[in-house]
């Protein structure tokens, strides 16, 4: 591909050049002629003449080509102890089956499709049948309560939803049929009808408005793949917000097919026949972009993992899938290699297993720590690389392009702006700052293909949100610097989003939950650092006067709240009644005072707070993890 220098200034200087030669690697209906649309800026369109079908990409293409017989998908569950292998041709035409059995229950083009499914094939068979025929849909992570999907069902309005009878989380069986009739019990929005995959560890008693996916794929002819508008939506998927709505972001069909295409060799060095294996979730835009789509549009090998990183049966299963199934680049959440460090430190479950086919693992959805990097490279012997994105961007922003050129690492940066994305680093006044120096990280429009097009029916929404701080530029909402090589250093997060575990989460949300107990007058839920998960949250509460419950009591029950409201995803454990929360004079919490203090910093005791209960709250447990 040239080196990285070449290939990225190529990207700036003529973009429409650069990304008509990306849109090669893409079968099209019709193949675009123009590149960008930016008639409509600060709205801009890829690929505006183009029509494609992306599932035709993803599928019927590789076994039109010949490699029908060669693995698409992998499921490996340790959790129930089974192994299913999807070829392309057996993988298209359950695609295909699937794609007729919404067809006839009326679901066409445009039409929204919300998935929620626990980690089998089968969410990745209603994801691509929806893409199939032109549906929209909306995953939503299995791990949310009734409430949250509820919120999802209201904005997305499904035509039908796509669930299970149950999930699987470590030795817990999980009931999803009951989660589901509540979420569509507080939706104001009610699908037509909703799509049970019956799993043999809990079944499902189905409804009135309920079908058996195995029924209804059995009566179903297969669908044929719809062009679409390169422009049309493709899926919309949920990440949090500062107000409590989720904010829907909308992907396009020929943008993200081919920025996840170039991004395979360009960023992962997968191309077709070699295997990937990305421990995450279809839930999260990392499972979108490379469980499911990435790998399949370049031909690949996708393992879908059911399963955590430890505990089912040890801390040895990364190293068993990675040698079982001849794994090239290996990607997950620093997240994961704490937990299996954590459990192995020696890391003696990896010599275990024939790792030599392994040449890449790639860690993002939170800041890589050093000691996680250092132990990680240690053990493999093969580059670590962090690399960092969004789900708004929907592929790696800044990366080690190895697939291009690989850069000397540097431990706490994820390496150099990728081709299409022109990083700059801006102070409050919209200035550009000189290297080194921590400002809001941007992006300058236009953004890449398979960037966010809009929210979804929110307009206004997407502007005010990430392109009115600072006039032409998309704002990340994460603070950093640039150094004098070029290396981007992520420092954080400027709003109320913390991330756990590679998931980012609103603390808002979370304060509304609290607030939503009859005891509590007001509260605070802050970020503090974790040596495992990265960050967690920590609440405190302030009790409406004349409580006279005990504090433990209450504390209990706001855990609880927590988790029913939001989902265990939440990892709200640790809640603290206090008598007063910091404050400035004008009655704003202090939360970044808060955070310094729970994380050791020496921040000063506010003026405002005379008891201190607040601060011995903040400072319980020590300092956290500060070794970045």
């Amino acid at each position: 591909m040239g080196m990285y220098e070449d290939v990225f200034r190529a990207s700036m200087d003529d973009p429409e050049a650069f990304w008509l030669g990306a849109a090669e690697g893409i079968d099209w209906d019709v193949a675009p002629r123009r590149a960008l649309d930016s008639s409509g800026a600060p709205f801009h369109r890829w690929f505006p003449d183009g029509r494609l079908n992306v599932c035709f990409n993803a599928l019927d293409r590789h076994v039109e080509a010949g490699r029908g017989d060669q693995p698409a998908l992998v499921h490996d569950s340790p959790v129930t102890g089974t192994l299913r292998t999807y070829s392309y041709a057996r993988l298209r035409d359950e695609v295909a089956a699937f794609a007729g059995a919404l067809a006839q229950l009326g679901v066409g083009r445009g039409d929204r499709v919300v998935i929620y499914l626990p980690m089998v094939p089968e969410a990745a068979v209603a994801m691509l049948a929806c893409a199939r025929i032109g549906a929209v849909h909306s995953v939503v992570f299995g791990g949310f309560a009734p409430r949250e999907l509820a919120l999802r069902i209201d904005d997305a309005t499904p035509k039908v939803v796509v669930s299970a009878s149950c999930g699987i989380e470590g030795k817990r069986v999980i009931p999803y049929k009951p989660l589901l009739d509540r979420a569509v019990e507080l939706a104001s929005h009610k699908p037509e009808k909703s799509v049970i995959l019956q799993r043999p560890q809990t079944p499902a008693e189905l409804g009135p408005d309920d079908l058996d996916w195995a029924d209804l794929v059995a009566a179903a002819p297969p669908a044929a793949c719809v062009p679409m508008s390169a422009n049309d939506p493709l899926y919309i998927l949920y990440t949090s917000g500062t107000t409590g709505k989720p904010k829907g972001v909308v992907r396009d069909c020929g943008g993200y097919a081919v920025a996840l295409h170039w991004s395979m060799g360009a960023v992962y060095d997968i191309g077709p026949g070699e295997t990937m294996f990305t421990g995450s979730d279809v839930g999260w835009v990392v499972g979108h972009s490379y469980i499911v789509y990435g790998p399949l549009l370049a031909g690949a090998t996708t393992v879908l993992y059911e399963g955590k990183p430890v505990g089912t049966p040890d801390a040895g299963q990364f190293w068993r899938v990675a040698a079982d199934y001849g794994v090239k680049t290996m990607f997950t959440a620093p997240t994961a290699f704490r937990a299996i460090r954590k459990e192995d430190p020696e890391g003696a479950r990896a010599a275990d297993h024939d790792l030599s086919r392994l040449r890449y693992l790639f860690l993002a959805g939170e800041r890589l720590d050093p000691e996680t990097y250092r132990w990680a490279s240690a053990l493999l012997d093969v580059p670590v690389i962090d690399h960092w994105w969004q789900t708004e961007t929907g592929w790696p922003i800044v990366a080690n392009p190895v697939g291009i050129e690989a850069a000397p690492v540097k431990p706490g940066s994820p390496t150099r702006p990728l081709p299409g994305w022109d990083v700059r680093v801006l102070d409050a006044a919209g200035k550009p700052v000189p290297a080194g120096v921590d400002g809001a990280i941007v992006v300058r429009l236009p953004l890449p293909p398979g960037a966010l097009t809009t929210l979804w029916k929110d307009d206004e929404r997407y502007l005010s949100s990430y392109l009115s701080a600072y006039d032409g530029y998309y704002l990340t909402g994460d603070s950093g610097h640039i150094d004098d090589d070029g290396y981007v250093f992520v420092m954080g997060r400027t709003d109320d989003v913390i991330n756990v575990a590679g998931h980012r989460l609103s603390t808002g949300s979370m304060e509304e939950a609290l607030a939503a107990h009859p005891d509590v007058a007001e509260c605070a839920v802050i970020g503090v650092a974790d040596a495992l998960k990265g960050q967690v949250p920590r609440g405190f509460v302030v009790l409406k006067a004349g409580t006279a419950r005990e504090p433990g009591e209450v504390e209990a029950e706001l855990v609880r709240l927590v988790r029913e409201r939001i989902g265990a995803v939440a990892s709200l454990k640790d809640v603290a009644v206090v008598a007063a929360l910091p404050k400035t004079r004008s009655g704003k919490i202090l939360r970044k005072t808060m955070r310094g203090i729970a994380d050791g910093l020496d921040e000063p005791v506010p003026s405002t707070v005379d008891d201190a209960s607040v601060i011995d709250a903040l400072r319980r447990g020590g300092p956290g993890d500060r070794t970045s």
